[in-house]
């Protein structure tokens, strides 16, 4: 079977400054892969290339067996990925199910409203707070959201990158038991963190990332 995610000896050079190098790296399909580095490391920019939101040069990348290096973003979007940032990227005048069924409208989703029932049933808070504008809710609330919009999309692999970063215990918590039970519905996941923590007890791997290498 063919790995969700292969990056093959990727190097990424961003305003002449060199982030990645030499990265290789695979993901199995349903296996989560826990990225650990301090700010700066590289994780973002791991994430951020594996979407097409940054460009490999030189290096390969695959998704389930297939060559992805040079397709655009939006294509890449349309093959089961769904990528959650740290900093949530929100809509705050939105409401909770708007900003849930944004990529769904980009991407012309014929499914939307089976995928946004599959998430209400996964988060039942969302349901709750449909109706919410986003910028009514906490951050760690922000978070679920965030996490659900990439669950929109993300039924084979989803990105989360610094889930847990700012979070209360108990929605730390919460978040944890939404990525183990999604986890379980088949999807691969790459997570990354600033330090070994929550995401530890319910993954396969942990790797490190240090100045743009992996060790």
């Amino acid at each position: 079977m063919a790995h969700a995610v292969e990056m093959h000896a990727v190097s990424v050079m961003i305003s002449g400054v060199q982030i990645l190098r030499n990265i290789t790296l695979h993901i199995g399909a349903g296996e989560m892969v826990v990225l650990v580095g301090r700010n700066g490391a590289g994780k973002t920019t791991t994430m951020r290339t594996i979407m097409g939101l940054a460009q490999a040069s030189p290096g390969r990348i695959m998704m389930h067996g297939q060559e992805v290096t040079r397709l655009p973003a939006f294509k890449r979007a349309k093959t089961g990925i769904g990528y959650m940032p740290e900093d949530r990227r929100l809509n705050p005048l939105f409401t909770v199910e708007e900003n849930l069924l944004l990529p769904t409208w980009a991407q012309g989703t014929a499914d939307a409203s089976r995928r946004l029932q599959e998430v209400y049933d996964l988060i039942p808070e969302m349901a709750e707070q449909r109706a919410r504008k986003t910028l009514q809710l906490s951050g760690g609330q922000q978070k679920l959201v965030a996490l659900g919009r990439a669950l929109m999309t993300g039924d084979k692999l989803l990105l989360l990158d610094e889930p847990f970063e700012g979070v209360a215990p108990a929605l730390a918590k919460r978040l944890t038991e939404v990525i183990s039970a999604s986890r379980k519905q088949g999807r691969s996941m790459l997570l990354a963190q600033s330090e070994h923590g929550h995401a530890q007890s319910i993954s396969d791997r942990v790797i490190t990332i240090e100045r743009g290498e992996l060790s």
